[in-house]
């Protein structure tokens, strides 16, 4: 019964079944005993999970639901909103993983048995990693006067969230719930279980909650991995280590290296507060302390004096309590302005270490020059709190469009005599397009530039990327932090001879280009090829089709949308998780299927072993019946993609199963193919001579102005 209330819309459907939506929606017109919307809207329908696998299995468009798809569906599909399923799944993983004995004991028995008895067994668990739960366990929900009345997937159950008008008090992030608020989840615990017994508990929760925040791309704002583990190589080892602004948990799963470890998570956001708790027990068998609550208006901690403190708070809010807090004791150097909430998190962070503790923000640069934050700044400075200014390339962590930094603290024993700020400008080391930077360069840059500052002796200027400079130069009216001011400018030498390098190298991309240009077109009268689709050509063999973008190894390179259009390398990531990634081969022709463009790939040497990213789709054709380039060429044709193509309000979709391909022999094939590979090797000159073009026109622009070129 539990079963059949998991509903999955037509999306999961093409998901289950490998095929595109377009397919699920010729199949409702075409079949009458398709099963009946029992959800959603109706130009947005859900389904019964259990109704749609079983049509599907008697239609022999499948064989068996994969065990990791059967229990997304159910995840998604959850009466109570795939939240409260995620919170549940997390605890009953949580189980397996401390107490696997326990959880088969109470498993072999009926639903209703186990909804009964999983409370007391998650208490016994909860206890030790969480600490105590409050004497009561019931929920309470207050909604706003004139709000909506609050859904069971915005107030997770799980989970004791408050939403009043006055400032929400903290709570333990994670609540035992209760066996009638777990009987509908139980065939999905089941589920999870089996796929933990495949994969593990920890694995099992990374795929799930990887999945979830893949789906909704802009509810949560992510910490990038790198920019995490940065962050905390730049803290040092800790004992007690405090996110006060948790999120999803990376900052502190970052910093997690230890047994003996105490982790301290905050966030405003109960489900969230909830799902890092959940996540950092199951990386660690460290004590989490994870609570509810805003941590400016309702610090969860205030007593704890913690060694490291890493954060990456909320930008640029203006409701962050400047009003009731007034008189707090936390702003020991200076009452932040209403437009300066940034500098409220770094004071939060500052009290909440012990003396000699550590703390990293990531901060917007406006933080480091605005007018109003001047007196906070120089106060940070003269007392010695603040020790290092870090701006990051653009594209570090969201928003990408602007260089982040930054800030290193650290609680002041005693003040300084001569206090000095170490500035480091790393922006130089940005990637191309929406790659992100070079983490490996940056980390390397950030971290030998910070050790070298702690140590005796006078820090060795390094142009262009770092300095060490005395606070009382930057105690003016200003106290402009930003390190782009302060740095002196590369070494003319080291700026000519790379830019001579860059120009020679143009002028050999320039010659290449010139001898790869296509020879005359001679006219030909319009072919009357017979035609055959991509989708044909995949039920007959010829090619065999894939998606990615659902999940892969973390360290695996990904081939992204981008990368295809802009005929770059593999510059992304996917969601963390065990799940398998399509990965690409040699010859495989990859096709983006958003954005209008006519474009298609041929996988080199070069890009080969790369996992396949969203809105990409892979064909991997037949060598003995298809030329990879012959396909591909033919694949770019304007025409074919228009009428292959789907158009939306915002958006054009390409259904690439449309395509269509003309019927040709072998020979014909590759006469076509080796003409299409040398329009595709001009393209790629073209484009490379016009990045080292830019390069050109940039550096001697920079050349010009700072006086290391001279206009002879």
């Amino acid at each position: 019964m539990q079963d059949n209330a998991t509903e999955v819309t037509a999306a999961g459907i093409a998901r289950m079944a490998g095929v595109g939506r377009a397919a699920v929606s010729n199949w409702r017109r075409r079949h009458a005993d398709f099963p009946r919307p029992v959800g959603g809207t109706e130009t947005s329908p859900s389904f019964a999970l259990a109704e749609v696998e079983s049509w599907l299995r008697r239609q022999g468009k499948l064989a068996e639901v994969p065990l990791r798809e059967r229990v997304w569906q159910q995840l998604s599909g959850h009466p109570d909103g795939p939240v409260t399923a995620l919170i549940h799944a997390g605890c009953a993983l949580l189980l397996i993983h401390d107490r696997p004995p326990v959880w088969l004991e109470l498993s072999a028995g009926s639903d209703e048995r186990l909804a009964q008895m999983l409370p007391g067994a998650l208490r016994e668990v909860f206890t030790p990693r969480f600490g105590p739960e409050p004497a009561t366990n019931t929920p309470q929900t207050v909604n706003t006067p004139g709000a909506a009345p609050a859904s069971a997937a915005d107030t997770p159950s799980a989970v004791n969230a408050v939403h009043s008008t006055t400032p929400p008090s903290p709570h333990p992030a994670v609540h035992t719930p209760t066996g009638p608020e777990l009987l509908p989840s139980v065939p999905l615990l089941r589920g999870v279980a089996e796929l933990a017994a495949e994969l593990g508990a920890r694995q099992t929760f990374e795929f799930l909650l990887g999945r979830h925040l893949d789906a909704n791309p802009r509810q949560y704002t992510l910490t990038p991995a790198d920019l995490a583990g940065l962050m905390a190589d730049l803290a040092g080892p800790a004992r007690t280590v405090l996110d006060p602004a948790c999120g999803t948990g990376a900052l502190l799963r970052a910093a997690a290296n230890r047994p003996d470890q105490k982790l301290y998570a905050q966030d405003s956001a109960p489900e969230l507060a909830a799902l890092t708790t959940l996540r950092l027990a199951l990386h660690t068998w460290s004590t989490v302390r994870g609570a509810t609550g805003d941590s400016l208006r309702a610090d969860a901690h205030p007593q704890l004096r913690a060694d490291a403190v890493l954060c990456h708070p909320p930008f640029n809010e203006r409701n962050w309590g400047h009003d009731e807090l007034a008189y707090d004791p936390r702003w020991e150097y200076g009452f932040p302005a209403r437009t300066e909430s940034e500098l409220a998190w770094v004071q939060h962070a500052l009290a909440r270490l012990k003396d000699g503790g550590a703390g990293v923000l990531l901060m917007p640069p406006a933080a480091a020059s605005r007018r109003s934050g001047r007196r906070i700044r120089a106060d940070l400075l003269r007392r010695g709190a603040l020790r290092a200014v870090i701006a990051l390339p653009v594209g570090a962590a969201p928003p990408y469009n602007i260089p982040l930094h930054l800030w290193v603290l650290r609680r002041p024993e005693r003040a300084p005599a001569q206090p000095e700020v170490l500035l480091v400008d790393v922006g130089q080391f940005a990637g191309e397009g929406r790659g992100g930077p070079d983490w490996r360069a940056v980390r390397e840059a950030v971290l030998d530039a910070w050790q070298a500052f702690g140590r005796p002796g006078r820090f060795t200027e390094r142009p262009g990327l770092a300095r060490a400079l005395p606070v009382i130069e930057l105690l003016d009216d200003d106290v402009d932090l930003a390190p782009a001011r302060h740095l002196p400018p590369p070494t003319a030498a080291d700026g000519a001879e790379q830019l001579t390098a860059v120009r020679e190298l143009l002028g050999e991309t320039l010659r290449l280009t010139a001898d790869l240009t296509p020879h005359r077109a001679d006219a030909a009268h319009p072919a009357r090829w017979p035609l055959t689709t991509i989708g044909e050509l995949a039920r007959g063999g010829a090619l065999m089709l894939r998606t990615g973008g659902n999940g892969g190894h973390a360290r695996v390179p990904v081939l992204t949308d981008h990368d295809v259009l802009s005929g770059t390398g593999p510059s992304g990531t996917l969601p963390e998780s065990d799940e398998e990634a399509v990965l690409t081969e040699p010859g495989d022709v990859v096709v983006p299927v958003l954005g209008g463009g006519s474009v298609a790939r041929v996988i080199d040497t070069t890009t080969a072993g790369a996992a396949l990213g969203r809105n990409l789709v892979l064909l991997r054709p037949d060598p003995a019946a298809l030329d990879p380039w012959f396909l591909a060429g033919f694949l770019r044709g304007t025409a074919n993609n228009r009428q292959a193509s789907s158009y939306a309000s915002t958006a054009t979709r390409l259904d690439v199963r449309r395509l269509q391909l003309p019927r040709l022999p072998p020979d014909e094939q590759r006469r076509y193919g080796e003409r299409f590979h040398a329009l595709d090797e001009f393209e790629r000159a073209l484009r490379h001579a016009g990045r080292l073009g830019e390069q050109v026109v940039r550096g001697m622009y920079d050349g010009l102005t700072d006086g290391t070129v001279a206009p002879d």
